[in-house]
Order: structure tokens, then sequence, then C-alpha cells
């Protein structure tokens, strides 16, 4: 995933002599074809991420599209004020591409887990969000970000996830993409959560539960009118995301629900990261099964919360 949205970036400079790819001491072998046939638009600064959202700034009021990218942690948690103030409050065309979201960089510790991005940013005016879930999405969603109007977060995954909207024709920044139908439950994600979602409803659909799968890739603006459409069809919601359950997707969701759908008799229940920092190492998948994030734990917790509505 990552591979494609930055070989994307490449491919807009190429045939728009405005963009520009900006990164934060990412080591060798980053976009090396950029660097040797248009050396000038692809800058390489050293560990110095706060510098390097004001420099885009400066270079985006100059009429440059600078896609900035370095690890997702780095470049929101460090950088908040200059995102704030430098790029959103002038509703700046900067696109963010952060690396690892969620716990793709489980091994590195706490310090480098990116679960709190999306609470941090979507409180942001101006700023939009957007997580595909497999890199066939996010080479669409990067065409589209090219005419995205303002600033702009890009959350990449780890990379290398199985291709499940490969069979959709219309992908669009804006627009939710209901994958699977909700009939008696259904699952609400974003991101590579989706995957996972649609492995559980397999095995849900063995025991003969019918469950949709709505995918956000637009995190914000979300897409409210198919959120709240899928809702009313469902008797179970459940929101799944990689992220802290505070303020974040799913926290959305249950915004958005209690707004348009106050007299809802369906149950919404969001499923993501505890309130704490995490005291475990080891790799991704470790973190999601000891937080209980699997297609198994989906699937019991969407067939008991069915079962109660029977």
């Amino acid at each position: 995933m990552r591979k494609t949205a930055l070989n994307k970036v490449f491919e807009l400079a190429q045939n728009n002599k405005n963009v520009l790819f900006v990164g934060s001491d990412l080591g060798a072998g980053v976009l090396n074809d950029m660097k040797k046939s248009i050396p000038e638009r692809f800058l390489m600064e050293g560990v110095c991420e706060q510098n390097i959202i004001g420099m885009s700034s400066g270079l985006a009021m100059e009429g440059f599209l600078p896609y900035v990218n370095t690890i997702g942690t780095f470049l929101t948690r460090r950088c908040y004020e200059q995102i704030v103030l430098d790029v959103c409050l002038h509703n700046l065309p900067v696109r963010f591409i952060g690396n690892g979201g969620g716990l793709v960089y489980a091994p590195l510790g706490p310090t480098h887990l990116s679960t709190d991005d999306f609470a941090i940013l979507r409180v942001i005016p101006n700023m939009s969000i957007i997580a595909p879930c497999d890199a066939y999405e996010m080479g669409h969603l990067m065409d589209q970000s090219l005419n995205w109007p303002g600033p702009l977060y890009i959350r990449l995954a780890r990379g290398g996830d199985q291709l499940i909207t490969d069979k959709f024709k219309k992908l669009e920044i804006g627009k939710a993409l209901i994958i699977k139908e909700p009939e008696d439950g259904l699952f609400i994600t974003t991101g590579v959560m989706t995957q996972i979602a649609n492995a559980a409803i397999e095995l849900l659909t063995k025991d003969g539960y019918k469950v949709g799968l709505l995918h956000c890739s637009t995190v914000k603006p979300l897409d409210t009118k198919t959120v709240i459409n899928c809702v009313k069809n469902s008797k179970v919601t459940i929101s799944v995301e990689e992220h802290s359950i505070l303020g974040g997707f799913g926290s959305l969701i249950l915004e958005t629900v209690n707004e348009k759908l106050p007299n809802n008799k369906g149950k919404l229940i969001r499923i993501g990261l505890p309130d704490n920092f995490s005291k475990n190492y080891g790799d991704q998948e470790s973190h999601l099964n000891h937080y209980g994030i699997t297609k198994e734990k989906l699937y019991l917790k969407m067939k008991e919360s069915l079962n109660v509505y029977k």
C-alpha cells in the first residue's frame, strides 16, 4: 500500500509540474526514480518534521502541491500545531501521508503506535482524512487527491493486504463503499480493519447469519447518508477500528447515529483499542490478537449480539 501511494506521487508529479514530494529522513531507496528524473521536486529533509510542515505550507502558498511523507506518529503528534496553524488555518492543499497507521510499527513500542491520529486530526477544521483498505483503492484515491480541496491526511497500513475493492468500479474520496448489503447485522470499518471484518463475515455466513459490511475509506468528511441508511436497516451495528476507542472512527459513527437516528432501536457496539499505552511488544498481529481484534472475535461478538435480538 505504501509503495502504491508513493509511486502515485511520482506519477502525479510527472503529469503536474506543481506536485512535490517532501520526506523526513526516510532512508535510502525511497522514490529513487523520482529523485533521479525530477530532483528539484524531490525534497528529503532530515529529522525535522515540524520544519517540513512549515516549509510545505509555504510551498503550497506559492502554488505547489506538496505530498509530505513520514511516520504517522511523528507527522501528527509532533507537528500538531504546525498542521493546525500553518496548513489548516489557511486551508492549504498539503497532502500528509502517514506511514504505519494503527499498530503497524508495534515492534518499536508505544512511541511508534499511530493509534490516535483520527482523534487528533478530525477536530481540525478543513482537514480531511482517508484510510484505504488495500492497494487498489489506494491507487484510485491517490489519483483523486490531486484535485481534493484543502488539507488531506492519508493513513497508510502495512501493505500486502488482500485486494477486496478491485471488483468495484466507483471508488471515491468522501463516499463509503457497501461491500456487502446489511441484513441482520452490520460491520462499519475503515482502513485494513475492513479486511478482518470481511473474514469474520465469511465465518458468520457459514453459520447462517446475514451480516453486511460498510467500508468508510473516508473518515472525514464521513458519508453520513450511506452510514445512516445502512445502520437503520440492521439489528446490530459494530464499528471496528485500529485506533483508540476514544475520539476515533467509532466515536464518529456513534455521534452520527445519535444525531441522525435518535430513536434508533439498533444497537451500536464499538470495537477498538483501550484507553491505555501498550505494554506489549511484538508485531501488529500479536497486538491485534491481544486486543481481541481478530476475525474469530468479531465473529463471536456479532453472533452473540444478533442472538440477543432474535
